[in-house]
């Protein structure tokens, strides 16, 4: 396979071993490493978003990791801009661009283009869920139907998030998100890719999900989040979502012990892996689902 043209795309769910899986496929094809990560963008936040060793970044050049302020919002939009620029440079440089996470959203827009729908202000889309809130997701997709009939069998009827954002898209723009996504311009042929997901059974992946969390205190994670409060970011920022900042600061409130605060870390954790297997089930179709014990024979098979 001639990997010179291609560009590499490795997800799975968290705690299946991407970043040292995408280590190894970048020192046997030459490759650098772009982060496909929403939270690990992030250059306070080390610990808690489990990004890669300092050492594993000397060794392969890594792009995109903890370089944005926790205090400054960042958007699909902005990484897909920033991503394009790098695979450029990174081919430039006649190096294979090896793009690695768990973002869904973000390996969707590279590889199928970006809607770009103009920015919708938070009151207007806060008044949307508030009507959904107090009708329910019947009477509202029902209603739906009605300002936008093109939507019709394009949104599961139970789909709660897509309903408002087709919803509030449609009051807002005037324009079905079904035009908007006819506008969407792609930027790759999908005979770029080599699409790879790990496809961790489930048990495997709890025990491993349970090991990462208590690595995450022994590193440090109480500190972490320690500095992270001092910093007085904003509710509605995305970092603020990272798994185990508000349970740590429940503990430091003294309102949890530690193996309370563990305990939940490692059920939100959890609970995030099952929802990233489900988009992944639902979104992911075209990728190869490899088994973790098959990884070394499709590591050789690059070439």
């Amino acid at each position: 396979m001639d990997l010179k043209s291609k560009i590499i795309l490795i997800s799975g769910p968290t705690a299946s071993g991407k970043s040292i899986f995408a280590l190894k496929v970048a020192k046997k094809i030459n490759g650098e490493i772009i982060n496909s990560d929403s939270m690990q963008v992030y250059k306070q936040l080390n610990i808690l978003t489990a990004r890669p060793k300092k050492k594993d970044q000397k060794k392969i050049k890594h792009h995109l990791y903890g370089f944005q302020s926790v205090k400054k919002k960042f958007s699909t939009g902005q990484w897909l801009k920033l991503t394009i620029n790098k695979i450029k440079e990174i081919k430039k440089r006649k190096k294979i661009p090896i793009l690695v996470g768990g973002t869904g959203l973000y390996f969707k827009s590279i590889s199928e283009g970006l809607v770009e729908i103009p920015n919708i202000p938070l009151k207007f889309r806060n008044k949307i869920r508030l009507l959904q809130l107090r009708i329910g997701q019947k009477k509202f997709y029902q209603k739906l139907i009605k300002i936008d009939p093109m939507i019709k069998n394009q949104i599961n009827p139970n789909d709660a998030q897509r309903s408002i954002r087709a919803f509030e898209i449609k009051k807002f723009t005037k324009k079905s998100i079904i035009e908007w996504f006819k506008k969407t311009k792609i930027l790759f042929e999908s005979s770029s890719f080599i699409k790879i997901y790990i496809d961790f059974p489930r048990e495997d992946l709890v025990k491993r999900i349970k090991l990462r969390v208590d690595a995450m205190f022994k590193d440090g994670a109480i500190s972490e989040v320690r500095k992270f409060n001092r910093l007085k970011v904003k509710k509605d920022h995305t970092s603020k979502k990272v798994i185990g900042i508000a349970e740590i600061g429940k503990f430091l409130k003294g309102e949890i012990n530690l193996n309370q605060t563990k305990e939940r870390i490692f059920i939100k954790t959890r609970q995030y892996a099952k929802r990233q297997t489900t988009w992944a089930r639902g979104q992911m179709s075209s990728w190869q689902k490899i088994d973790p014990k098959e990884l070394n024979s499709t590591l050789k098979k690059l070439k």
